[in-house]
């Protein structure tokens, strides 16, 4: 019987703890080779663009897929959820705020394994639909004292700043300018779709852990090249997207200043059993790959089949 998770049931299902959980053991799994990770491809047509990613887990017990299709009106994501166990289709999932989540705790698993321990400050460049689970995530990891947002509307970033206040229940403040909002934090995060860069190296902290997540194109950048240089680690959440989607390496790559045999992906740190945040501080670019969406996807699954609320599509 295939089961489908509505937008609404998926939130239920999901807290961002259990996100963080979930995908942290699915990195294990792809450092230590039980999990496998297809990078995304896309289709165009006039007007729109299919996108589609696929992975699958061992210990999971699950391979599925995310596609979506975009274009001016906006977009609309699905998950299909494979037990390989049994060769049955287990889910449809709606998946835009499985998209969100598992974004934010991708970040979340590097911040813990790669940022300060003491790190209380964060500061952040994005005030959208990511940004709120960047947030949530690394205050599941980290002991966040005070953040502050920049965007570039006024009006927008008092109401994230108000907005998040409340949710994570510590002060959240508007900044005037990105510099402002990242200067001296421990924790730094660019969730922008900019196409030039919004953070820059010279305004780092030397030992910040940095976070770009929204550069999942070439011709994306979020941050300068000294923001990339100066990382002591730069890590990646998958190494061959990572060649084809992430602008802010790219770039730095095509101007010989940057190898990616220095690159590092967050499977092999988290497989390698040793949390350490550098003193040169750290960078972790993330795309958003499939093999996060399917751990989560079987969280929700899991636990929402339990309660008995998806709707049953099959017989």
């Amino acid at each position: 019987m295939t089961l489908h998770f509505s937008e609404a049931l998926v939130r239920e299902a999901l807290p961002m703890e259990d996100a963080v959980r979930a995908t942290e053991g699915v990195f294990r799994e792809l450092g230590l080779g039980t999990a496998r990770n297809q990078p995304r491809q896309r289709v165009r047509v006039p007007g729109r663009m299919l996108h589609t990613m696929s992975a699958g887990s061992a210990g999971l017990g699950f391979v599925g897929l995310k596609t979506y299709l975009t274009g001016r009106d906006g977009a609309r994501f699905v998950v299909l959820l494979f037990d390989s166990r049994r060769g049955e289709l287990a889910a449809i999932l709606d998946a835009e705020a499985l998209g969100q989540i598992r974004t934010g705790a991708a970040t979340g698993v590097a911040a813990d394994w790669l940022a300060p321990t003491e790190a209380g400050t964060c500061g952040i460049v994005g005030c959208g639909f990511q940004a709120e689970a960047q947030l949530e995530a690394l205050a599941v990891v980290r002991p966040l004292r005070r953040v502050e947002a920049f965007c570039r509307a006024p009006d927008r970033r008092r109401a994230f700043a108000s907005r998040m206040s409340r949710r994570l229940g510590l002060p959240v403040a508007p900044a005037e300018t990105a510099e402002a909002a990242v200067a001296g934090k421990g924790l730094v995060v660019a969730a922008t779709d900019a196409r030039a860069p919004v953070v820059r190296g010279a305004w780092l902290r030397r030992d910040a852990f940095v976070a770009a997540i929204g550069g999942n194109a070439l011709n994306r950048r979020e941050l300068d090249g000294a923001a990339v240089l100066r990382a002591e680690r730069i890590v990646v959440d998958d190494l061959e997207q990572a060649r084809i989607e992430c602008g802010d390496l790219a770039a730095v790559v095509e101007a010989g200043r940057l190898a990616w045999d220095r690159v590092e992906t967050l499977g092999s740190v988290v497989a390698s059993g040793r949390k350490s945040a550098p003193p040169g501080g750290a960078l972790f670019e993330s795309q958003g790959i499939a093999a996060e969406d399917i751990a989560v996807a079987a969280v929700v699954y899991r636990r929402a089949r339990d309660a008995a609320k998806p709707i049953a599509l099959g017989p």
